[in-house]
This record gives structure tokens, C-alpha cells and sequence, in this order.
């Protein structure tokens, strides 16, 4: 028995991904149908190895459904189910809708989540027999995320309509079943994530917004902030372009706007973004970027940990699978890549990935704990942050989301950015150990590290010298320089690697007591 999933979408970048890999597992094909989206939904889509439809213009979840089923149709299947990747519909309870049309002959099943009564469905009382059809009364549909999770049998195919105009689609494939005197019947599903903000409006969130010529969209960006984020902070970076007047024409009451008359950097704007966040008391500050770079559906991955108190700071993560890192030019890639293990060893966080990305969230605790005066001002203030954070035992969290690049066009100069922050990373790498392990504690880590950065180039040198000097001057070498190149660099090798590995389990203990003493130590 075949049995064919058709997933409609437009925009679902934040949970496609997921929901494409639940599915797999109840069914045998899977097609998406695109309905033009502007995000990294299609690139996602297409390197699942599933069917994708990808529309040129909007049609309409009407239209992309029938074009989902017209494609289901060559698979010759017995069984459609339509689920959405909208975070609502789970996966996991496709079994519950299949079970009615194997075993009790259902035509059509539906899912109902308990508490929304508007569910048009037919619930299965205890014996099995259908209770009265509901089907479109006093509901807006149109704004239950919960509909459309539904299974039809083989025996509705040619009784399918797929007409959205006068109601919303998933009524009116519904009643073209009951129409028909088929049977249509509904059993009760979990959701696959809460659909309640309603615990984001009891902490003051702010949205920090480094902006410099962003005229074509920080409009965009700010008209996409959720309404349960409480201020706006927009940082004009000394922009020459008509970002200042369009941020004059925002009436959103939530927007405070910082304006730079000089261009000091992202790190700067972000710096003064993090003050004016902590003057107002907010407990959770995010940064994203000005140029909708950053999706606000997926504020509450980067949010929700920080309030479990599972982190102090989370941020976003495009490099864990090749589904995410849509638009990421392979340059881009190699050079993030590179600043990934960099950063591991400056900062100290070993789980971390992608440490440029700023889409980030941090709770207050830990923005008044470390020293933001000293914040990074160029492009690498991310890394910057996550050394200090480790440095006083901050928790971290990377929180997967798929790259998101469009209209905007990266200002970075690759060779002077690499150079510039690399090297920074070294420093920020020495003043963490001689903080962390020196100052606030004592480690004879640091006695490992420094022994190797001394051993390792100097092995190196005198290689290099040895080789040099046979190869131009032939010059004698002793049987015992080259066995002394070999100890320098062996010795020098493993006291890095032992240095590392003792990184390693200071930084995961820190991570499980929440740095505590740490912290005690520097608010004191």
C-alpha cells in the first residue's frame, strides 16, 4: 500500500526540515509544493531528496494542495495525507490517522487537537461509531494553524474538489466528502511544538538592530518583530543612505532608535544596542540583523532555552547539515569553517559552531556579567562575546536554523576581515587563560598551552633551518638535529593537545554549575 505525504509550504523554513524527516517514517513519498516562497524553504525541500513543486508566483494553499495530489496521483497511491509544516501538525501522529482507514473503513481522517473545538472533524466515540459532523460553523478557519492535518483514502480522489474561494480549502475538501456520502472521521493529535507565546509577554525581550544603509529593509525587519517583544533598539550606524527617514516613517511604538554621527562598527552598534537593552531592564536582549537576514520565526528557539534556564546565551547555527546552509557560497563556507575551530580554542566552547552568526539571544544575568565596554567593534564582536562568556562561565546554546541570504549584499572585505579577527582571536585566547585560569582560578593548563606555543615554533624553526641550510648550502647536519626537530615538535604537540583536552573539561564543568563561582567572584 502506498501511502504519499503532500506537504504545501510558503516560507516553513523553520520547521520543514524536521517534519520532511518525522515523515519519512510513516510514509513511502513525500512531494512539497513551494508556493513561492522568499526563504530557504525550496533549498531545504530539494536537498531532501523528496518531490518538489515549486510555483512562480503565489497561487494559493488551495492550489498547491491540487497540484500535491495531482503529482500523488503517479505513485498510484491508497492512501494522501496532507500535513503542514507550520510547527502544528506532528508527524509522529500520522499512524493515528491511517489506523481508522485501515481498520474501520474510514474514507477521510482528520486530526483535532484537544481544547480547539473548531476542528471540522467527526469524532470517534467509544464504540467506534461516528459522532454529528461539524463542519465550518462559527470558526475562522482561516486562522486555525491546526487544520488540514488529514488523510483521505483512495475512495475520495475523484469527489476532491480543491475549491478555496468560497471557504477555506480544508472545509471544503470535507464537505466534498461528506457531499459525496462518504465518511469522514476525526481522531484527537498532540501538536508538534506549543503554539503558546503567551509566556514570552512575561519577560521584557528587546530586539537589538545594528543598521548602516539598510534603507530597502530594516522596514521589513522591524515590521517583522512579533508583538511580544517589548523594544526595538535600531542603531544607525552613521548611515548615507535614507535609512534615517525610513526609520522616521516606523510608527511602531515599541522602536527607539540610537543614531552614530560617526561610523563606529557593528560591534559598536550593537555595544550601544546591549546598553540602552540594559538600562531598560530588559531579561532577554537578541540581536538581528538590519537587513532581514534573520527570521523572527525562529525567535523562540533562540528564546525558549534562555527562559527554561537551560542557557545564558543562544545563538544561531547554519553549518550542522547541508539542508541549512541554503545560499552559503562554498567561499563563505571555508572561511566560517576555518573561524569554527579558531574560535573553539579561543573561546573555549567546544560545542559551539558557527561563531559568526549574530542572530543571538542573551539572558540579563549574563549581559551585566561580562565586561561589554570592551566589546569587539568590527565584524568579529560575536567571537569576542563568546570568549567572554566562557571566561565567566556562562552557559551557551547553538540553536539550528537554516542560512537566510536575499537582498542584502555583505559589506565584509574577506582578506582584512580574516586577518583582523584571527587575530584577535589569539588575544582574546591569552587574556582567557591568563582570566580564567590565572586570575579568577588557577589551572596548570596554562603552564601546557604555553610550553606547547613554545615548543611547536621553535621545532618548526629549527627545522626549517636544518632543511634550509642542507638544501642550499649544504651545510652538515648532525644525526641528532633532525631527532631533536622530532622531540621539540612531538613534545610541543602533545602539550597543546593535553592543554586542550583539560580546556575541554574545565569549560564542560563550568557549563553544568553555571559558573557560579566564576561569577561570584566578578559581581563581588
Amino acid at each position: 500500500m502506498t501511502i504519499v505525504a503532500v506537504i504545501p509550504a510558503y516560507n516553513e523554513e523553520v520547521y520543514l526540515r524536521d517534519v520532511i524527516k518525522k515523515s519519512r517514517s510513516y510514509v513511502d513519498e513525500i512531494i512539497v509544493v513551494d508556493d513561492c516562497s522568499n526563504d530557504a524553504t525550496a533549498f531545504i525541500a530539494s536537498s531532501m531528496d523528496v518531490t518538489l513543486i515549486r510555483h512562480d508566483k503565489p497561487l494559493g494553499r488551495a492550489q498547491a494542495l491540487k497540484n500535491g495530489f495531482l503529482e500523488a496521483y503517479k505513485f498510484k497511491p491508497k492512501i494522501i495525507v496532507t500535513i503542514y509544516p507550520n510547527g502544528f501538525h506532528n508527524p509522529d501522529e500520522i499512524p493515528k490517522l491511517l489506523e481508522p482507514i485501515f481498520w474501520l473503513q474510514a474514507d477521510v481522517v482528520t486530526g483535532e487537537v484537544k481544547g480547539h473545538e473548531c476542528m471540522p472533524v467527526v469524532l470517534i466515540d467509544k464504540n467506534g461509531k461516528k459522532q454529528q459532523t461539524v463542519v465550518g460553523e462559527t470558526c475562522d478557519f482561516s486562522e486555525n494553524r491546526y487544520a488540514g492535518f488529514t488523510a483521505f483514502s483512495s475512495n475520495t480522489f475523484d469527489v476532491l474538489q480543491f475549491d478555496g474561494t468560497n471557504a477555506p480549502v480544508e472545509y471544503s475538501l470535507l464537505k466534498d466528502v461528506q457531499d459525496a456520502g462518504l465518511d469522514v472521521k476525526g481522531v484527537e493529535v498532540s501538536i508538534f511544538v506549543s503554539d503558546e507565546h503567551a509566556i514570552f509577554y512575561e519577560y521584557k525581550i528587546g530586539v537589538v538592530i545594528p543598521a548602516y544603509n539598510e534603507e530597502k529593509l530594516i522596514k521589513i525587519t522591524v515590521d517583522g518583530i512579533p508583538p511580544y517583544i517589548s523594544r526595538i533598539f535600531v542603531i544607525n550606524d552613521a548611515s548615507t543612505d535614507s535609512t534615517a527617514q525610513v526609520l522616521e516613517s516606523i510608527k511602531d511604538p515599541r522602536l527607539y532608535v540610537i543614531t552614530h554621527e560617526k561610523n563606529q562598527g557593528v560591534g559598536a552598534a550593537i555595544l550601544h544596542g546591549y546598553k540602552r537593552a540594559l538600562m531598560e531592564n530588559m531579561d532577554i536582549t537578541v540581536v538581528m540583523g538590519g537587513d532581514n537576514q534573520m527570521n523572527p520565526d525562529q525567535l523562540p528557539k533562540l528564546l525558549m532555552p534562555i527562559i527554561q534556564g537551560k542557557a545564558d546565551y543562544t545563538k544561531g547555527n547554519r553549518l550542522l547539515s547541508k539542508e541549512f546552509r541554503g545560499g552559503m557560497s562554498k567561499w563563505r563556507l571555508f572561511g566560517n569553517s576555518i573561524l569554527t575551530m579558531l574560535n573553539k580554542i579561543s573561546s573555549g566552547y567546544w560545542h559551539i559552531m558557527d561563531p559568526q552568526n549574530g542572530y543571538t539571544a542573551i539572558s540579563r544575568r549574563a549581559l551585566s556579567g561580562i565586561d561589554i565596554d570592551t566589546l569587539f567593534t568590527y565584524y568579529g564582536y560575536c567571537n569576542d562575546m563568546l570568549v567572554k562568556l566562557n571566561t565567566f562561565g556562562f552557559r551557551t546554546m547553538d540553536i539550528t536554523m537554516p542560512a537566510r541570504y536575499g537582498q542584502e549584499k555583505s559589506s565584509i572585505k574577506y582578506s582584512k576581515f580574516m586577518f583582523r579577527v584571527s587575530f584577535m582571536l589569539f588575544r582574546k585566547f591569552l587574556w582567557r587563560l591568563k582570566m580564567k585560569y590565572v586570575i579568577l582560578s588557577f589551572h596548570p593548563l596554562v603552564f601546557f598551552y604555553i610550553l606547547g606555543m613554545i615548543l611547536v615554533p621553535l621545532g618548526l624553526l629549527f627545522g626549517s633551518y636544518i632543511f634550509m641550510g642542507k638544501l642550499f648550502y649544504d651545510w652538515p647536519v648532525s644525526p641528532n638535529s633532525p631527532l631533536l626537530v622530532a622531540l621539540l615538535l612531538i613534545t610541543g604537540i602533545q602539550f597543546t593537545l593535553f592543554a586542550m583536552l583539560f580546556d575541554m573539561q574545565e569549560s564542560d564543568k563550568c557549563m553544568q554549575n553555571n559558573g557560579t563561582e566564576y561569577r561570584s567572584v566578578v559581581w563581588n
